[in-house]
């Protein structure tokens, strides 16, 4: 899902008065009216059920209330019970006339009273709940008029997803209450129960719930009506989710490849793709056609315009239209129709579109939503039933924030419940806390901005998700790393240590380069720093002194100025100042000259010195690539070449030779002449974009091939970027030669090779 889910600032406790109880389920808490006013917190959520002690059972209620606590739970809201006693007075125990009511509380405030009896199961329950948190994500209207005023509101700003169901509570509603809940900060909702208002939008089958999108967000025009498509499929909670996905792809996907290899988001969420075949010379026309198919087929099908000039594999003469079913292993239809509502109606009676239900396995579920083209939507979404050990994690308020943070260490994740960025990290968040859990390191808490926006500001918190360590005597200090388990465990495992760590002798420093110094860290620290300075290079000390301090929780930094420092710097080659950077993994040292340097390049050499090991050693992709390259993987550095052009020929720079510039003007002149043999051949497949949306190349050379599309002129800008060459250099490269620059697939062999050594000239006058 593109879409996050959002917990409300604004917390809810659902009341209901009764005289009669028997004992619950352990799934349902029981407390005293005190106890349970005492948990209460504003901003936070609870459901409690108040009985009078020794009252008759109403076993039918108690069940259907028992089935709500999960579904409550999962939107923020928790389920108790609370058992009326004499010793204590609530006005919500033991008056007649207030038995059988529901009562909607935030924090300790009443908001409104329910009937009981308008909560007859589980699904009105939850409908009536949501229904109540939505009342501005969510608009009931009564009348025509009342759903024109809000179109007409809309209009330029926003689209709206109109739904109709029967009755409020029944599971139809609630189906659309946990959409709104989903995607009600991305849309407008409008609801209605009125049969008149259905009908007023042209619907004549008024025995079934109904599900529309409003396209207002483009009409500029207040006279104009905003076009509405209908969700055919049955009104449940996925099938929305389904229809919403749909309406969010592109209208029109033009593609230059092979139908058979082409998949769109319609093709994994079960809907037919209808492949426009057109021509360039009737370009225009042929776009115009399939924008009007689209448009007739939105929510039923996805339409591409297909080439035929610029397509690779035959399609028949006869053929204007290909349709591809969502039907694993279907082939390809190859059809001539002439009209659009032919078309329409082929796609109609042969599309995939059977019915989901709500009842349907887990696993049929998780294989209709498990690729989504917003990959951290579709964690939160994928994990969405899994059952997080926040307890492990103190979750903290305005009252109890500085309190936590100033008696121990703290690491504080700031989130957001509405987003779905947020949600995904507290997942790793909380894996972290499993991984420590019964560790003397760090007390791990947690704050809901989405609640406690006051505290966030104050901690100078703009965006989401946010983490940031609290020691006494110290400034908060901001996570950088990657949002993930490992990145963040090792930041923490890493602060425990002050650093830059002082270094007393030559064997302590032989111990510290070889990571027996703290072998507790030793899986977390992959690379070890020691910067080597003499005893009276006191400003350089300090600038090493300030970066250490600045990399603390990424990296181990330690300082060795001792008399005998001459005998690590001869060792090691290394002119004072120096470092020595220790990767222990690949068991060799490294030495960088560092005189002149200051705090910031200091900070600048060292990240720089781990972002290149990062780079090639840790991440799947690149060693993916070099496997894919070699077999088996060579020591780095190495450096490969890669002709795109030439068959995807891969050429490697003799791991004997040293990385000079005249040993690479010399390779770079065998490889032009042909006397280098290439180590492997990558086919041209394996290079292609995973989606036609991503073919950013075609895109380009579709653009520059329609002479009926506008194309950016070229503008001459030598002189007046001359002065200027260093910044713009690849900016003026691109202006002057357009086609060249950008559609590579265009160059010749020796271009390709004059372009590299031209490109080792311009970094060697740099």
């Amino acid at each position: 899902m593109s879409s996050s889910c959002r917990v409300f600032g604004a917390g809810i406790c659902f009341v209901i008065t009764c005289i009669f109880c028997k004992s619950m389920a352990n799934s349902l808490p029981e407390l005293s009216p005190q106890k349970y006013f005492d948990t209460l917190q504003p901003g936070k959520a609870s459901l409690a059920y108040f009985c009078q002690t020794g009252s008759p059972s109403t076993s039918v209620f108690l069940e259907e209330l028992k089935e709500a606590v999960k579904p409550l739970q999962d939107y923020g809201i928790s389920v108790a019970k609370v058992n009326c006693v004499k010793e204590e007075t609530s006005r919500y125990c033991g008056k007649e006339k207030d038995s059988m009511k529901a009562y909607l509380f935030r924090g300790n405030i009443l908001l409104r009273e329910f009937p009981t009896d308008t909560l007859f199961d589980v699904n009105a329950i939850v409908a009536h709940v949501l229904f109540a948190l939505l009342f501005n994500e969510v608009k009931y209207v009564t009348t025509p008029e009342d759903l024109q005023n809000v179109e007409n509101a809309l209009k330029g700003k926003e689209n709206i997803i109109f739904s109709y169901v029967r009755a409020i509570g029944i599971p139809e509603h609630r189906a659309v209450m946990e959409a709104a809940f989903v995607y009600g900060t991305m849309y407008q909702f409008v609801l209605t129960t009125e049969i008149a208002v259905l009908e007023s939008i042209g619907s004549e089958d008024i025995e079934y719930a109904h599900v529309y999108f409003f396209h207002c967000k483009l009409v500029l025009d207040l006279t104009q009506q905003c076009q509405r498509t209908l969700m055919e499929q049955p009104l449940s909670t996925l099938n929305i989710h389904l229809f919403i996905k749909t309406m969010k792809a592109p209208l029109l996907t033009e593609v230059t490849e092979d139908p058979q290899q082409v998949s769109t988001v319609h093709l994994q969420l079960g809907l037919p793709l209808v492949f426009i075949v057109g021509r360039q010379a009737t370009y225009e026309a042929d776009r115009t056609t399939a924008e009007w198919v689209a448009r007739r087929l939105l929510g039923k099908a996805g339409v591409l315009l297909l080439l035929r000039d610029s397509l690779e594999v035959n399609i028949p003469q006869h053929a204007n239209v290909v349709l591809k079913r969502a039907d694993k292993g279907a082939p390809l239809e190859f059809l001539v129709l002439h009209d659009v509502e032919l078309i329409v109606s082929r796609v109609e009676n042969t599309a995939h579109g059977g019915e989901i239900g709500e009842n349907e396995n887990d696993a049929a579920e998780e294989a209709d939503i498990d690729t989504q083209d917003d990959e951290v939507a579709e964690t939160v979404y994928r994990d969405r039933k899994r059952k997080l050990p926040l307890q492990l994690t103190v979750e903290l308020t305005e009252e109890t924030f500085n309190t936590t943070v100033t008696a121990s260490d703290s690491m504080v994740l700031f989130y957001a419940g509405w987003q779905a960025v947020s949600m995904a990290f507290l997942q790793s968040y909380v894996d972290v806390a499993v991984k420590l859990e019964g560790t003397p390191t760090v007390l791990l808490a947690r704050i809901n901005c989405a609640d406690w926006s006051d505290v966030c500001t104050k901690q100078n918190v703009t965006e989401f998700p946010v983490v940031k360590l609290y020691k006494a005597g110290r400034n908060p200090v901001s996570y950088a790393g990657m949002l993930g388990t490992e990145a963040l465990l090792k930041f923490i495992q890493l602060n425990r240590i002050s650093c830059p760590v002082t270094v007393m002798s030559v064997r302590e420093a032989e111990e510290y380069l070889s990571g027996e110094f703290r072998e507790d860290l030793a899986s977390s620290a992959g690379v070890s720093v020691l910067g080597l300075f003499s005893p009276v290079m006191t400003a350089a000390k300090e600038y090493f002194s300030e970066a250490g301090k600045y990399l603390q929780g990424y990296v181990i930094t330690g300082i060795y100025s001792e008399e005998d420092v001459s005998i690590l710097s001869n060792k090691y080659a290394a002119t004072l100042p120096a470092l020595l950077l220790a990767r222990h993994k690949e068991g060799r040292i490294e030495s960088i000259p560092v005189a002149g340097s200051r705090t910031q390049d200091l900070v600048q050499i060292i990240t720089d010195a781990l972002l290149e090991t990062f780079e090639r050693k840790k991440t799947p992709v690149g060693r993916g690539i070099l496997q894919a390259y070699f077999d088996p993987v060579p020591p780095l550095p190495v450096l490969v070449l890669v002709n795109l052009h030439a068959g995807g020929q891969v050429f490697a720079f003799p791991s004997d030779q040293t990385i000079t510039e005249p040993n690479l003007i010399l390779w770079l002149k065998k490889l032009e002449a042909g006397l280098e043999n290439h180590i492997t051949i990558l086919p041209a497949q394996e290079w292609r974009p995973p989606l036609p949306a991503y073919d950013f190349l075609n895109m380009m050379d579709a653009a520059s091939q329609h002479p009926t599309r506008k194309v950016p002129e070229c503008t001459k800008e030598i002189e007046v970027q001359e002065n200027d060459k260093e910044q713009h250099e690849d900016r003026s490269a691109t202006r002057k030669e357009p086609a060249e620059t950008l559609r590579i697939k265009h160059w010749n062999r020796n271009n390709w090779f004059k372009a590299a050594k031209k490109s080792l000239r311009h970094d060697k006058e740099l």
